[in-house]
């Protein structure tokens, strides 16, 4: 029996939504912690307010008059954005100070004017959806290419101190994982603007998970973490095809 492309295709997305929806809910104890002690005490909304752009740009990518045949983009991207966005709510609530809670609104205020601006743009101004994919496309690697540089941060501390206990082992599987497996996706039927920040994607989840085995004898598991904690955040925000 044969499997035909467009089927293999569907499969892989599939798995690339489960694993992805994985990625999504990997920040849970985060916000359980958060709601428990009813304070964000040095935990940073930067990494979700972030992902929410991401998620709006990457739904806007896979619309059938944008990018045809990328509903799976669309489900999982539209999945996340509603889980970003409840992060970002429990955020707000739970952000004692009207300076961190008038932050909070800038950010999304900007993003929603932004992806209004790029929606109006796309959709008014250009023609045809090659040229629509390209614009919105680009955004999206961009984008998506920045938030790779918080993993840099832990992977150069790993370096440093030869150790891995700030890097958990877990999320660099789940990571790489989710990298490959959208390559594949991108692969079958070929999309460069999923498989270039997916394949970075899997390029730095394999680069953690190298150092994991490089460092892992040399990790005092006893150090203190809490000094690190809001560094850790930044991997927390995930990064989706």
């Amino acid at each position: 029996m044969t499997i035909d492309a467009e089927t293999a295709r569907t499969i892989v997305g599939i798995i690339g939504n489960f694993i992805s929806f994985g990625l999504f809910l990997s920040p849970g104890p985060t916000f359980y912690k958060i709601w428990q002690e009813k304070s964000v005490q040095h935990f940073k909304p930067d990494p979700y307010l972030v992902t929410v752009l991401n998620c709006m740009m990457w739904c806007l990518y896979g619309m059938p008059s944008v990018h045809p045949d990328s509903l799976l983009v669309v489900t999982i991207n539209g999945i996340g954005f509603f889980i970003e966005i409840a992060y970002v709510t429990i955020f707000f609530i739970y952000s004692n100070t009207w300076p961190k809670r008038r932050k909070i609104l800038l950010y999304l205020f900007v993003e929603t004017i932004f992806f209004i601006v790029i929606v109006f743009i796309t959709m008014f101004c250009l023609h045809g959806t090659k040229n629509r994919s390209m614009l919105v496309g680009i955004i999206c690697i961009v984008m998506n290419i920045g938030m790779y540089t918080s993993p840099l941060t832990i992977m150069k501390r790993v370096i440093k101190t030869k150790s891995v206990k700030f890097m958990p082992f877990y999320l660099s599987i789940a990571n790489f994982a989710n990298g490959t497996i959208w390559s594949i996706y991108a692969l079958i039927k070929f999309d460069s603007y999923v498989l270039i920040p997916n394949g970075l994607g899997a390029i730095s989840g394999l680069v953690q998970l190298i150092l994991y085995g490089c460092y892992y004898k040399s990790t005092n598991w006893d150090e203190d973490d809490s000094s690190h904690q809001s560094e850790m955040e930044l991997n927390d925000g995930p990064n989706k095809a």
